[in-house]
C-alpha cells in the first residue's frame, strides 16, 4: 500500500474512534419487533416504567428480517419506507447527583428501543400533520456512523430536549454505523440525495411554504445541502419554502458551501451554522479532504452572508469529541430552543454576543 495510502486510512480511523467517543454508550436492552403495523404517533403507557417514547421515522434503509429490534434495518440501500420507533428512558437514580454537576456527560438513564412500527407513507403524513397541530414541524437528518438504532435513539434526545412532540421526524439515511466506513457513508449519503429531495418537497405539500424546520448534523448536513440544490431547480416562485435550516457540526467543504448558498438561501427563511474550534472529527476530516469544514470555527469562514454563524468554542467540552453538543451540552440545546420553537434571531437569544456583521459566540 502507498505511503500516502496508509496516512489517509490513519486518518480516518482516528476520525472515526473519535466519532465513538461522543457519547458514552448507554446501556441497550431490546425486545420485540413489530413490522407491517400502523400505529399511532401518541405516546403510549406502560405499566412497569410510565412512557414509552415515539420517533416518526422515514427511512432508506434495508430491512434485514432479523428478530432483533436493535437490527430490524440495516445499513443497505432500499426504496423509502417509514414508520415509528418506540422507545423508553430508564433514569438511573444513583448516578444522576453526580451527571448533574460533572463537567462532562454521564448517562444516567438507560435508553431501550422497545418496538418498530411500520406504516405506509400516506399514513405517516396523515398521522404527522394531525399530530402537529398546526404547529411548525422539525426533519432531523443524522450524521456519520449512525446505525438505525443509535439514530432512533439520539433524535430522541433531540426531540425531547426541545419538546418537538408530535411535530418531529427523523430522516434515516444508510449510513453503516461502523467506525471503518466513512468513504462508504459518504457514497450511501450522495446517492441518498435525491430521495432526501423528495421527502422534503413532501414537507412543503403537507405543511405548506415556509413552515418546516430543517436541522441536520455532521455528515447528514451535506445530504441537506444537496437536497436542497435539486429542489431549487424546480422553485416557481420566490416565497422560502422552509423557515429554519440549521447545520450543525457541518462535514461541508466551506468553499462548496459558498458555491451554493446563493441558491439554496432563497429557500428557506433563515440559515444558522453552528461551529467549534474543539471539533476534533471535523479537524481529522479536514486533514482527510484537503480544505477546512464548515463545522470549524476559524478565518475561512469569512465571506458567507446572509446566515447567521454561533461559535461556540469558548463553551465547556462535555463529550470528548467536541462533535455532539447539540445532544448534551445544556447551552446548546437552550439555544435550539429559542431557535426553532420561539423563532427568535441570534440578536434576540439569550447567552449570544456579536463578534460580527453575522458571527456570535456563546
Amino acid at each position: 500500500m502507498p505511503m500516502h495510502t496508509r496516512n489517509y486510512s490513519s486518518i480516518i480511523l482516528q476520525a472515526m474512534l473519535l466519532t465513538s467517543l461522543m457519547a458514552i454508550p448507554l446501556v441497550d436492552a431490546c425486545s420485540e419487533t413489530r413490522p407491517d403495523a400502523d400505529v399511532s404517533a401518541q405516546t403510549i403507557t406502560t405499566a412497569d416504567e410510565g412512557l414509552l417514547r415515539t420517533v416518526p421515522f422515514i427511512t432508506l434503509r434495508n430491512k434485514t428480517g432479523s428478530d432483533n429490534v436493535a437490527q430490524y434495518y440495516g445499513g443497505e440501500r432500499s426504496p423509502l419506507t417509514a414508520g415509528y420507533c418506540e422507545l423508553s428512558r430508564k433514569p438511573i437514580n444513583s448516578i444522576k447527583p453526580i451527571a448533574d454537576i460533572a463537567p462532562f456527560y454521564i448517562p444516567d438513564e438507560i435508553v431501550n428501543m422497545d418496538a418498530v412500527r411500520e406504516t405506509s407513507l400516506a399514513g405517516f403524513w396523515q398521522r404527522m400533520t394531525q399530530s402537529s397541530n398546526g404547529h411548525a414541524p422539525v426533519l432531523y437528518t443524522h450524521g456519520f456512523n449512525i446505525d438505525f438504532e443509535k439514530g432512533c435513539k439520539r433524535a430522541l434526545i433531540l426531540k425531547e430536549s426541545l419538546g418537538l412532540k408530535g411535530r418531529f421526524a427523523l430522516f434515516s439515511w444508510p449510513s453503516d454505523g461502523s467506525l471503518t466506513n466513512y468513504t462508504h457513508d459518504e457514497a450511501d449519503l450522495y446517492w441518498s440525495v435525491l430521495p432526501l429531495r423528495e421527502i422534503l418537497a413532501g414537507m412543503v405539500d403537507h405543511f405548506g411554504s415556509g413552515r418546516t424546520n430543517l436541522v441536520a448534523h455532521s455528515l447528514g448536513t451535506r445530504g441537506v445541502m444537496l437536497a436542497l440544490v435539486l429542489l431549487a431547480q424546480s422553485q416557481q416562485d420566490s416565497r422560502p419554502l422552509f423557515n429554519q435550516l440549521v447545520l450543525i457540526a457541518p462535514d461541508i467543504d466551506v468553499s462548496i458551501f459558498k458555491q451554493y448558498l446563493p441558491i439554496i438561501r432563497p429557500l428557506v427563511r433563515h440559515i444558522t451554522v453552528y461551529v467549534s474550534v474543539n471539533d476534533s472529527p471535523l479537524a481529522l476530516s479536514r486533514q482527510l479532504h484537503g480544505y477546512p469544514r464548515l463545522g470549524e470555527a476559524g478565518e475561512h469562514l469569512e465571506g458567507l452572508s446572509g446566515i447567521d454563524i454561533i461559535d461556540l468554542s469558548d463553551i465547556p467540552r462535555r463529550a470528548p469529541s467536541g462533535h455532539i453538543y447539540h445532544l448534551h451540552q445544556s447551552l446548546v440545546t437552550e439555544d435550539l430552543d429559542q431557535l426553532i420553537n420561539d423563532n427568535k434571531t441570534a440578536a434576540q437569544r439569550s447567552k449570544l454576543k456579536q463578534i460580527g456583521d453575522n458571527r456570535w459566540r456563546m
